[in-house]
């Protein structure tokens, strides 16, 4: 049985959809920024590769002393994408950003928020101890930063977008060492339902791809990270590879491009599975 589409072509991001008119690649004529790529074992990096792959053009930002190392990282990108300055702790390098994507590109149809940061007093089993200005630190710019560079973009994003922000799960649980990160994390999901409630009424989809441990120079600051690794692969249904972080990329892909025009406010786990499973399956002979 055939299907017909009753959705109204009288918005302009879901013209293509409408129309029935698939791209040929996921993000092909997109145009895409990238924050958080530090060096090759960033998500962030291989997310930047496959939206490459997949037909978008893109930016990189960085700031401080890690933008040689972006920079160095972005000659490995195929074409050398440009690295714009941006802390998001800083309202005048936001509002600078608006002003650099308008004069270069016109509009935005895609961001990547892969920022998280949480000082050493706030991790690694010293929950009760860390100070407020710390937790502050960690929450500004794991969580509120996100709708900081919403808001940013937002403006060039004049015929709908996409904002996908990396997450872990922690909705639901307290993890080992995590402490204020997983906090923070709780706070970005919040953050990403909120900016979907107030976006998308211009077409503007904000989501969240909690991914599962993957072994990054940000995985590695954390004390006690190994905890994370021990036990994952055997209860997760699909297993994990901590070195592979292709499974995220391109579900990250998956919610820039226009095949998730109806998707807002989610939070899509890419953790083999783990979420779901209470406890470790029994290893049986059946």
């Amino acid at each position: 049985m055939g299907c017909v589409s009753d959705t109204p072509a009288g918005y302009p991001w879901q013209a293509s959809a409408a129309s029935g008119i698939l791209p040929s690649v996921l993000l092909e004529g997109k145009r895409v920024l990238v924050t958080g790529v530090l060096s090759r074992q960033s998500i962030a990096f291989r997310c930047a590769q496959v939206a490459q792959e997949q037909g978008a053009e893109i930016l990189l930002t960085s700031f401080g002393r890690v933008m040689s190392l972006t920079q160095k990282t972005a000659k490995w990108l195929k074409p050398v994408p440009d690295v714009l300055e941006l802390d998001v702790n800083r309202p005048e390098d936001l509002a600078a950003l608006t002003e650099e994507l308008g004069r270069r590109w016109g509009r935005v149809d895609g961001a990547l928020h892969a920022i998280a940061f949480a000082p050493q007093d706030a991790l690694g089993g010293n929950f009760m101890n860390t100070p407020w200005e710390s937790v502050a630190m960690a929450m500004q710019t794991s969580a509120f930063s996100l709708k900081e560079l919403a808001r940013a973009v937002a403006p060039l994003m004049k015929d709908g977008g996409s904002i996908v922000t990396l997450d872990f799960d922690n909705d639901n649980a307290a993890w080992p060492v995590y402490d204020w990160m997983g906090v923070s994390k709780a706070a970005l999901e919040s953050v990403v339902r909120y900016c979907a409630r107030d976006l998308g009424g211009r077409g503007i989809r904000v989501n969240a791809v909690a991914a599962g441990p993957l072994a990054t120079m940000a995985a590695k600051s954390i004390p006690g990270f190994a905890l994370f690794e021990e036990g994952w692969t055997r209860k997760a249904p699909l297993g994990w590879d901590l070195r592979d972080p292709d499974p995220v990329a391109r579900m990250v892909t998956v919610l820039l491009s226009d095949w998730a025009g109806a998707t807002t406010g989610e939070i899509v786990h890419v953790d083999g599975g783990y979420h779901a499973i209470g406890a470790e399956t029994p290893v049986t002979d059946s």
